[in-house]
């Protein structure tokens, strides 16, 4: 696969990047902080929600000592007000962080899926809220696991997930990561665990896909936007490291709606690619579109 270079790529035409862009950066943040990115963001109880990754550390050294999971409101979702303290800054003798938050709202209450870096591996975690004041962790996967999307409804009776386990042993002994969906009765116990999308299927991934943001359900299916990633071993210096020679971009296929383990339709090309000066330049990793947040504004998406 990695012998296969993807090439150039662009957004599609439909993507109109707002003039505000960036809205939030670390300047804008009450605490130590450096690296602000990757934010589940929603609209809950009428207002608009973001629960930002917060890397903090010294830009100027190129270090970076912890991650914690901010927090922020706003009326508009342009202008946000970031609370005081970090929401979630879980660290104990097991967990060294948690990052990439996903906000699923479903029967009045919030779902937070975010990952768990353990000294036993990645873990994907579900928690959940109902006011922003306090979270309760429901379940955690077992290594290595994270990218948990929820559905915001259940299948006969049964509540469903996308996510992208990376055992590095399973295919081929090469980072090939593909999308996967399992069932749970209780967002507890999970299985019936089967594959759903796989990095072949992509044409412009050739290392490793993942679920971005929640699910969007429409007419003719369930919108699903997801992150794919290429290798380029040409590429050099792209951030911070040495060598950083992956490109990450935003794709979109449909599920089904009576039965999203089934896909319908997949957009050949990105929906989203890295363009933007912000994009590509002056970032930890540049080259990197990571899609964890969206709203639907209006009752309908066009067709068009």
């Amino acid at each position: 696969m990695r012998e296969r270079k993807v090439g150039k790529l662009s957004s599609s035409p439909v993507i109109k990047r707002h003039p505000a862009n960036p809205i939030l950066t670390a300047e804008d943040i009450p605490y130590p902080a450096t690296l602000v990115f990757n934010p589940g963001v929603t609209k809950f109880k009428g207002k608009y929600v973001m629960l930002f990754r917060n890397d903090y550390g010294s830009a100027a050294e190129k270090r970076l000592e912890g991650t914690n999971l901010g927090l922020a409101f706003s009326e508009d979702g342009i202008k946000w007000e970031v609370l005081p303290e970090p929401f979630i800054d879980w660290k104990d003798e097991e967990v060294f962080c948690v990052n990439d938050p996903r906000l699923i709202v479903m029967e009045d209450k919030c779902y937070i899926t975010m990952a768990v870096i353990t000294r036993h591996g990645i873990r994907g975690a579900i928690g959940v809220t109902e006011n922003f004041e306090k979270f309760d962790l429901i379940s955690m996967t077992v290594p290595d696991n994270r990218n948990l999307i929820l559905f915001p409804e259940k299948f006969n009776n049964m509540y469903l997930r996308l996510e992208r386990p990376f055992t590095i042993y399973g295919r081929e002994g090469r980072e090939l990561f593909d999308i996967w969906v399992s069932d749970s009765p209780d967002l507890k116990y999970w299985g019936n665990s089967e594959l759903l999308l796989t990095v072949e299927d992509v044409p412009f991934a050739n290392t490793k896909i993942g679920p971005g943001t929640p699910l969007l359900k429409t007419e003719k299916g369930w919108l699903t936007i997801f992150h794919a990633v290429d290798f380029d071993p040409s590429r050099g210096k792209n951030g911070w490291e040495e060598k950083w020679q992956k490109r990450y971009t935003a794709g979109v296929m449909l599920l089904d709606l009576e039965n999203p383990r089934q896909v319908i339709g997949l957009y050949k090309q990105p929906l989203i690619a890295p363009e933007a000066e912000y994009e590509i330049t002056g970032g930890y990793r540049n080259n990197v579109i990571f899609p964890t947040g969206i709203i639907l504004e209006d009752s309908k998406i066009p067709e068009k």
